[in-house]
């Protein structure tokens, strides 16, 4: 994705910051512990379909 389409995108749930994680494809919420699925280049934006973050992904930084 581009740098620039995630900056415009905010957490629909805190509205707060997401970070890309290319690797896992997902945008993260750090607030409210939940990754967000990117499918075929969409970022999806549900909170239904978010996975919520293990412990340690909590705490190790996004590559």
């Amino acid at each position: 994705m581009d740098k620039r389409q995630i900056a415009l995108l905010a957490c629909p749930v805190c509205h707060g910051k997401l970070i890309y994680d290319a690797e896992a494809q997902e945008l993260i919420c750090r607030n409210d512990a939940m990754a967000f699925p990117i499918r075929e280049g969409i970022p999806v934006m549900l909170p239904e379909e978010a996975r919520t973050l293990t412990t340690d992904e909590r705490l190790t930084p996004v590559r």
